[in-house]
């Protein structure tokens, strides 16, 4: 990822990027993606924070050792702290020809830290209104869900953590398809990239934040390698949506329930106000 700490101002970032656009691409392509969970992040200066619920199980059954946790690994166009914004249904064409899921932690890929995979993982996209997940965002937005049968016995670390309501954040293991670089500049040397900041500006739910840094990339396909529970994330409107106790039967038995305390968290994404 580009540190753009480097540059003086965004004129020479911009022609950085213009110039090195094919680099950048081949970069994003040949690499997985994943959280900030391995390396950190810095939190944006505005100081707005996201808010998320505490929540644990609880049941006056005895425990099978089987739970299923309902959670969003992704979710669309947000910018993220990779500059990226994923515009879409990205996740299409990969859900159609990739039937085996991995659910791990921190997007270790050792047998220790898987948490479940197919046919006890299963991904589908679901269209869900902001309001819903506590953001006062318009509109809906399409997010990544993984529906997960953990057991104890497999990863008991995670197991707990989860049945514990303690995974706030998740975050996706992901192949780059197609990526369109975004310019908010009216030179002409920028003008594909100014016609894409045009057509995908608009669908930003935090626009304000790519307007400050007058870049991004559009991220309209994607691979879907795997999705896992991280301690941050680079976008962080990710929670656990629901944790259920499963009985003998394989029948859900209890489920989660929201504590009335809250979380402050703040947004993860390199400072735009850099310039």
């Amino acid at each position: 990822m580009i540190d753009i700490t480097k540059f003086e101002d965004k004129n020479l970032l911009f022609k950085h990027l213009k110039d090195n656009k094919s680099f950048y691409i081949a970069q994003k392509k040949s690499a997985m993606k994943r959280g900030d969970s391995y390396c950190g992040a810095l939190p944006i200066v505005d100081k707005s924070e996201f808010e998320t619920k505490d929540m644990a199980v609880t049941s006056e059954a005895m425990p099978t050792g089987k739970i299923r946790a309902k959670v969003i690994i992704n979710t669309s166009n947000i910018l993220d702290s990779h500059y990226d914004v994923h515009i879409g249904n990205i996740w299409k064409k990969s859900l159609s020809e990739n039937k085996y899921v991995l659910h791990l932690d921190s997007h270790c890929r050792e047998f220790e830290y898987v948490i479940s995979d197919s046919p006890d993982v299963t991904a589908y996209v679901k269209s869900i209104s902001w309001k819903s997940l506590g953001y006062d965002y318009q509109g809906n937005t399409n997010a990544l869900i993984f529906d997960s049968y953990i057991s104890e016995k497999r990863n008991e670390e995670m197991f707990t953590q989860y049945r514990e309501g303690w995974v706030k954040f998740h975050s996706v293991g992901m192949g780059y398809v197609s990526l369109f670089l975004c310019i908010n500049s009216e030179e002409k040397y920028y003008i594909e990239e100014k016609t894409n900041w045009d057509k995908y500006r608009p669908e930003v739910v935090n626009g304000e934040e790519a307007d400050k840094l007058g870049f991004f990339w559009a991220v309209t396909e994607a691979k879907l390698i795997e999705g896992s529970a991280v301690v941050l994330a680079s976008n962080s409107i990710t929670p656990t949506e629901s944790v259920e106790d499963i009985n003998e039967a394989g029948e859900s038995t209890s489920q989660i329930e929201p504590s009335n305390d809250t979380q402050k968290v703040s947004k993860f994404i390199n400072d735009p106000n850099l310039f």
